[in-house]
């Protein structure tokens, strides 16, 4: 537990965990919103595809109304708790039943590679949990421990990125028809980008208050 401690002080594990959360609840929020909105997830209705096809599955899904959407809500809500950063914890054990249950799908059912990214996801999710092991031990009625302050992400500029992202994602996905997703994603690559040269400057501004206060 003290090596964890020792490794949640490293810079680029920060950074690795915020974007890590951004990925992934950014990929929930931008797939809920079709459920939300009672549309198909594909374009092509499944009704007559064969029973254990991907296809007759979401359109059973689809056709179920009101338990689709309440997927697409489970899926939101979890995606901009991880994202918010203040409630990541909160966000990655929700996360975690559903990106399970997805990644039980496609290995179920043929729906090619895809199964290789939802079992990325689900892998992200359970180390996204171990990074909060300090605090989820009391589950297994340990006392929770609290580590040493990790300013670098605990710094606010992670929460107003993760809404700037969460609003962006979740307005060009309800209102914008068609969309493009190599837009959308370039679009928050740029957001994080942003976030990131924030961040170095504040780092660089720091060190040179704190030599100017050494010398």
């Amino acid at each position: 537990m003290l090596r964890l401690l020792a490794w949640k002080q490293k810079w680029w594990l920060q950074l690795a965990v915020i974007y890590t959360r951004y990925l992934i609840g950014g990929a929930f929020v931008f797939a809920s919103l079709v459920k939300i909105k009672g549309q198909r997830f594909t374009t092509i209705p499944g009704a007559g595809s064969p029973f254990h096809s991907p296809e007759h599955f979401f359109e059973t899904l689809y056709q179920s109304g009101l338990y689709w959407q309440f997927l697409g809500l489970g899926q939101l809500v979890a995606g901009l708790l991880l994202m918010t950063q203040r409630y990541a914890l909160l966000g990655a054990l929700l996360f975690l039943p559903i990106i399970a249950n997805v990644y039980v799908i496609t290995i179920s059912y043929d729906f090619g590679y895809t199964s290789v990214i939802t079992g990325a996801m689900l892998l992200a999710t359970l180390g996204l949990l171990v990074w909060d092991w300090n605090r989820l031990r009391v589950v297994l009625n340990q006392p929770a421990l609290a580590g040493p302050p990790a300013a670098l992400s605990e710094s606010r500029l992670w929460e107003v990125t993760g809404w700037v992202l969460f609003l962006f994602t979740a307005g060009y996905r309800a209102f914008i028809e068609p969309y493009n997703v190599l837009l959308w994603f370039g679009s928050c690559v740029g957001v994080g980008a942003v976030g990131l040269a924030i961040c170095w400057w504040r780092q660089r501004r720091l060190g040179r208050a704190a030599t100017e206060v050494a010398d």
